[in-house]
């Protein structure tokens, strides 16, 4: 922006002083002009009285020695005799003296001025003025160098003040584009100065007005997610007496199991929204890259976990784990949390008896789990990626938390026709270095 604010003060002001110096430059030229042939004509009016008394050749030489230089100034006599130096050509004077007209021509040397002067007897003399081309253009270059300075001198003031302005609007830019890109990063105490022109200035303002709004919202929703998640607990409460009143059967132990996770997680969620606000990585879920975990490890664990209830349904159900180690950079929790996301979505959205199959892989430095269903599939898998929208009867998010955890995993979530009939919902991550 510097450079364009410059480039346009440069061509503007270079064609105003262009408009400006072209005619001066040429006045000033025709003005010493004038001022040169002013000064002969005065000369040869001033030989012209010292004439109309006498013709004598030693007067008349001794009037042009007063009047001025006799390399200047010359006087043709009525009798065809010269006094002093002429320069102009003999058929002027002739004309001049035919005439009777005064006359000004340019010769080889200069500029001559012929002035006739009609004597008694009806004779007539001519008075030659002359100016060297010397004396014509006399002090027109140092004229013009002055000129040239002095636009030279305004233009690059236009440029260096056009630069100065155009610093403090990039300077104000890119004050407010750091904040953003701070802002976008998670500093959500990152403000701006506003500074600059007025509209920066009302930028800057906007700029912090949201940044408070933003963080005004965070704490608002934080506080929020906190007390539902504490008002979690009562029926939490309640199941687990009602897995105590069971007594020591396989059903209760697998409800307070499941009761003992479900305590863990809204602990975890509670002590994440009471943490000092803190924007999530870009994928939407925060894990730990020095804690990186085996996919097939946890997918084993989960299904076990979901072959109970798989079983109590008369689901079948098939694995496939690859042999070979699957490290992502990924918190086993939050692996897990999308596990029973992919899993739980079959036996939320499909019939019972519906059978499904979970697999990893490993494929182009890629980790691949994959869940397919024999289920009726997904109408709109992009309807089903969208957070907040249901495709059926759900909350709408179970997806968009996966595909956010994937995207955090530098990998991504796809939703195509599995080889069952029913959907394929494959997650891909990033594969992460082997521990040696």
């Amino acid at each position: 922006m510097r450079r364009a604010l410059a480039g346009i003060a440069l061509a503007v002001t270079s064609m105003v002083a262009l408009s400006f110096l072209i005619p001066l430059a040429l006045l000033v030229r025709e003005q010493a002009r004038d001022q040169a042939t002013t000064v002969a004509e005065q000369r040869a009016a001033a030989l012209s009285p010292v004439l109309a008394l006498t013709t004598r050749r030693a007067d008349v030489e001794q009037a042009l020695g007063e009047i001025g230089s006799p390399d200047r100034l010359a006087v043709r006599l009525p009798d065809g005799d010269v006094v002093g130096r002429s320069h102009a050509p003999r058929s002027a004077l002739d004309r001049a003296v035919e005439d009777r007209q005064t006359l000004a021509l340019d010769t080889e040397d200069g500029w001559s001025y012929l002035q006739p002067v009609v004597l008694r007897g009806d004779r007539v003399a001519v008075v030659e003025s002359w100016v060297p081309a010397a004396d014509l253009s006399r002090g027109v270059a140092a004229s013009w160098g002055v000129m040239a300075l002095l636009a030279l001198g305004l233009v690059g003031g236009s440029v260096l003040v056009a630069d100065r302005l155009g610093a403090r609007v990039v300077r104000s830019s890119r004050s407010l584009k750091k904040a953003s890109l701070a802002l976008g990063s998670g500093d959500l105490d990152v403000r701006v100065e506003p500074d600059g022109p007025p509209e920066l200035q009302e930028a800057g303002a906007a700029f912090n007005t949201m940044a408070d709004r933003v963080v005004d919202l965070l704490a608002v929703e934080r506080e929020l997610v906190a007390d539902l998640s504490h008002r979690l607990r009562t029926p939490l409460t309640a199941l687990c007496l009602e897995a105590d009143r069971m007594g020591p059967t396989p059903s209760a132990r697998r409800i307070a199991e499941a009761a003992a996770q479900l305590e863990s997680e809204l602990d975890a969620v509670i002590t994440a929204a009471r943490a000092p606000l803190a924007v999530s990585q870009p994928g939407g879920a925060a894990h730990d890259p020095a804690r990186p975990c085996d996919v097939s490890e946890v997918v084993a664990v989960r299904l076990d976990f979901w072959a109970v209830l798989a079983t109590q349904q008369d689901r079948a159900w098939e694995r496939y784990f690859t042999p070979r180690p699957t490290p992502v950079r990924f918190s086993p929790d939050d692996l897990a949390a999308v596990v029973d996301a992919l899993i739980g979505n079959v036996f939320r959205h499909t019939p019972v008896g519906t059978a499904f199959a979970v697999r990893v892989e490993r494929a182009d430095h890629q980790v691949l789990l994959t869940v397919d269903d024999a289920g009726p599939g997904v109408a709109d898998p992009e309807a089903a990626l969208t957070r907040g929208v249901s495709v059926g009867g759900s909350t709408g998010l179970g997806l968009d938390i996966v595909a956010r955890a994937a995207r955090a995993a530098d990998g991504e979530l796809t939703i195509t026709r599995a080889p069952m009939g029913g959907a394929r919902v494959r997650v891909s991550f990033s594969l992460a270095p082997e521990r040696g």
